[in-house]
């Protein structure tokens, strides 16, 4: 063999060797130091980040939503013992077909942290609406029942107002200003025997037809309007407006959007450009009196909507909130449908 061979193999069996120690040291065991360093780190992000990183294996649950208990145990098991009682409300209180959608959200730091504030603020003033209504539109409009989604901002803030639904107030309490304006545009430019009476306030008709009343943030300090903004409520209020998305982009069921205002458009203004035909998005300024003449008046939202409804044969909404009042042309295109 020649010295010029004898060098070149000894040359590649140094280099496999030197190979064979850079791989064997790239999966070295760590130091007793460094080990005991990285398991702290880990039961403290753990600790921290409440378990964010896991899956709700929900593989067990029933295809129908039943075993609301089976539910609320499944979604706890990720929560740490001492906090539980923080999401005693969400857990009896939000509807099941919500809370099966929901339930990653409540064990995340946000929304810990944000229960934790609203908690304590519930202790220390008043805020608004009272606890049980928080979650009323999860109960009155069920996910699959969603066909029009009204987004709103915070809750009204006065006594015997907010209920849990975006522009509504509770019962006998009459109309705010902007539900006034939103009556005045249905009289005056969509259906013309509408009943108008400010002494009713309550829309809570249409959340039984399948509209969705949404507030961004879902309480409120009495008389501080937005005090309970930026604290989490609008993670969490975009959170079930993208699965609503979700689920309609693979289903095909048709849904509307109405955005009025700037927060309410800029909450889904990047879906939009990528929302297929069985979506619907109407927008204009706010019903406030300080916009209202600047393009809400005349924008025919409520006509638009069930027309768009009817030409997918799907039911009209009945906007009348009188008593005992119908609006005649959706009665009778509904009657068609059956």
């Amino acid at each position: 063999m020649s010295a010029i061979k004898r060098g070149s193999e000894a040359t590649a069996q140094l280099a496999t060797k030197r190979t064979k120690v850079l791989v064997t040291d790239f999966f070295k065991k760590t130091d007793t130091t460094q080990k005991n360093a990285s398991n702290q780190s880990v039961a403290e992000s753990n600790s921290e980040s409440v378990f964010v990183n896991k899956v709700l294996d929900t593989t067990d649950l029933p295809e129908e939503d039943t075993d609301k208990n089976k539910l609320k145990n499944a979604i706890l098991q990720f929560v740490p013992e001492e906090k539980k009682c923080l999401l005693d409300l969400e857990m009896d209180t939000i509807d099941i077909s919500w809370l099966r959608r929901l339930k990653q959200e409540f064990s995340k730091p946000y929304f810990l942290k944000l229960k934790e504030f609203v908690v304590n603020e519930q202790k220390n003033c008043t805020v608004f609406p009272s606890p049980k209504d928080i979650y009323s539109w999860t109960r009155l409009t069920h996910f699959d029942d969603v066909r029009v989604v009204i987004i709103g901002q915070d809750p009204y803030h006065n006594f015997n107002q907010a209920h849990g639904l975006a522009f509504s107030v509770r019962s006998p309490t009459p109309a705010p200003p902007s539900l006034k304006n939103i009556y005045k545009e249905l009289q005056l430019n969509n259906y013309s025997d509408f009943k108008v009476n400010y002494s009713y306030g309550d829309l809570s008709s249409w959340s039984k037809q399948g509209v969705l009343l949404l507030n961004t943030s879902l309480t409120v300090k009495a008389h501080s309007a937005n005090s309970h903004s930026k604290r989490g409520w609008e993670q969490f209020t975009k959170r079930a407006i993208d699965l609503l998305i979700e689920d309609r982009m693979k289903n095909g069921k048709p849904i509307v959007f109405l955005l009025w205002g700037n927060n309410a458009i800029k909450l889904i203004e990047g879906e939009k450009r990528h929302l297929p035909s069985n979506f619907k998005v109407l927008k204009s300024v706010h019903p406030s009196p300080l916009s209202a003449s600047r393009g809400f008046f005349g924008n025919k939202h409520f006509k638009i909507i069930n027309d768009y409804l009817f030409e997918n044969k799907e039911p009209m909404i009945d906007w009348s909130v009188v008593p005992g009042s119908t609006l005649q042309e959706v009665s009778e295109a509904n009657k068609k449908l059956e």
